[in-house]
């Protein structure tokens, strides 16, 4: 899968993660992506109101640019009912969800974690703009003609977007210890990093990640990245690891191949 973008390469390269998201226009919300990371918890019942002119613009600008850059087919999907009407979205109470990312991508086994990366800095820039949202893996009805996935391609979730009956409530973390066994003695930037991952959702939150640091290339830190297995495992990491390189800010590092 050649259309990676960015997120392959810092598999690769040294990145200094002062433009953190800078892909995307958050100068257009109200909040930066950490502050977004704090105020975004999943919201499954919506009002009746369409979403702000001004906030489609801006989602639609910047599913543009994420589009081109990991050559990926995310779509906005807008006052389409349908797609959280079965059994399965009213078990686990969504209610009047009408708007929603379609996470749509080449069909390849890195996709999960690029949509997963990707689909959640489109998550926190609607929290910047003033909505709520969720993600979403199993518990949706595909809708043919709502969005388009070529051939070659899947759609592997969607994110529910709208203006919340609530806020949300936070979601039970796990230690940092746990996901981190030498994290007491990090350095600054990557206790950061990981504090912001263990604000990430998860399926069934679950939090499978781990991160560590594995030495240096060139004098630059090398952090890994990894996820026990289980479903949306490689989704999860993907959200994870954008947590991770918010968090940790103007550091500079490398994640390990």
């Amino acid at each position: 899968y050649a259309g990676r973008g960015n997120f392959a390469e810092r598999t690769s390269m040294a990145v200094s993660q002062l433009d953190s998201c800078a892909l995307l226009p958050f100068s257009a919300g109200q909040l930066t992506p950490m502050q977004a990371i704090e105020a975004r918890h999943a919201v499954r019942s919506y009002i009746d109101e369409p979403l702000a002119p001004e906030a489609v613009e801006v989602l639609r600008e910047a599913i543009a640019r994420v589009n081109e850059e990991a050559n990926l087919n995310i779509q906005l999907v807008l006052d389409e009912p349908r797609a959280f009407t079965g059994f399965k979205a009213r078990l686990v109470n969504f209610t009047n969800v009408r708007n929603y990312l379609a996470l749509v991508g080449p069909e390849c086994k890195e996709l999960d974690g690029i949509l997963g990366y990707y689909g959640e800095q489109l998550m926190l820039l609607a929290q910047s703009l003033g909505l709520n949202s969720c993600w979403v893996g199993g518990t949706y009805k595909v809708v043919n003609r709502a969005y388009n996935v070529d051939l070659g391609q899947k759609l592997a979730a969607v994110i529910a977007l709208g203006y919340g009956t609530t806020q949300g409530v936070p979601h039970r973390s796990k230690a940092p210890q746990a996901v981190v066994p030498g994290y007491d003695g990090a350095p600054e930037w990557f206790k950061r990093g990981v504090d912001a991952a263990l604000l990430a959702p998860t399926a069934l939150n679950q939090q499978k990640f781990s991160f560590s640091l594995d030495g240096e290339v060139g004098d630059v830190p090398v952090v890994r990245a990894s996820t026990r297995r289980g479903a949306f495992a490689q989704m999860d990491l993907g959200i994870a690891q954008c947590h991770f390189e918010i968090g940790a800010g103007p550091a500079l590092y490398r994640w390990a191949e």
